[in-house]
């Protein structure tokens, strides 16, 4: 189950994290994969990893949220390995602030890359999948998405721009499901990433934010990953518009 080969995949935010984490994961079930960040060395030291699994990588310096640079990517990815299978949408910032204080430049930034990227991203990948009338678009959201009962202060712009991502998914599953594209997303509980170290090292933040999770654990990037392997793969065939969270329990609380 679960095989890739013969895919090939794109993967933004790469450079750590649960990009990377499923990067490694696609690739190690067959796909070759196109990592893409604005971290180049990171990414090549990624691509050096891959490659000693016995698997092909390419490593693309990008910055999601300007247009000239996806399209070029896109095609670099096309021209490198002939086509594209997957998409991952990993690329985000949680940069925030009191809402009270919060400015215009750090609303901007969180949804030109959070929302707007992916947008961006989807739409230059769209156009390669529909050739191939096969498709699969995985969009990393959160439990903090709304419609489930979850905010954290402080990240207004983060929360309204991941249930962004839950909104396009869903009408994405809808209008590209005739082209034999699949949209789905995941929805991360608590995951060991640079995004929360601050908060999982600061014992009190730690304490408080994992006892809302029954496993009373943070998540590791590879759980994630295998998320992303399973709607990447001909087994999720019969799935789309779906948001799966993965998040130790909390929902359930």
């Amino acid at each position: 189950m679960f095989d890739l080969t013969g895919k090939v995949a794109f993967i933004t935010g790469a450079s750590s994290g649960i990009g990377r984490a499923s990067a490694l994961a696609l690739a190690i079930q067959g796909a070759k994969v196109v990592v893409a960040a604005r971290r180049l060395d990171r990414l090549q030291t990624l691509v050096a990893e891959i490659k000693n699994h016995g698997k092909d990588a390419l490593a693309i310096q990008m910055d999601v949220t300007k247009k000239s640079e996806v399209d070029a990517a896109i095609a670099s990815a096309v021209a490198t390995f002939g086509k594209l299978d997957i998409l991952l949408n990993c690329a985000g910032t949680a940069d925030g602030a009191p809402f009270i204080d919060m400015t215009e430049d750090v609303w901007n930034k969180v949804m030109d890359t959070n929302l707007k990227g992916y947008y961006l991203v989807s739409q230059a990948a769209v156009k390669e999948m529909m050739k191939n009338k096969w498709g699969r678009i995985v969009n990393i959201a959160s439990i903090a998405s709304g419609g489930v009962g979850v905010g954290f202060p402080g990240i207004a712009a983060y929360c309204a721009s991941k249930g962004g991502v839950v909104g396009m998914t869903e009408a994405l599953a809808d209008e590209l499901a005739p082209m034999g594209i699949l949209v789905n997303a995941i929805g991360p509980g608590v995951i060991e990433t640079e995004m929360t170290d601050a908060m999982l090292k600061d014992p009190k933040q730690a304490e408080a934010l994992l006892a809302r999770a029954p496993l009373k654990r943070a998540g590791k990037p590879e759980e994630i990953a295998a998320a992303v392997v399973y709607f990447a793969s001909d087994e999720a065939g019969y799935t789309t518009g779906a948001t799966l969270y993965v998040d130790g329990g909390w929902l359930a609380q």
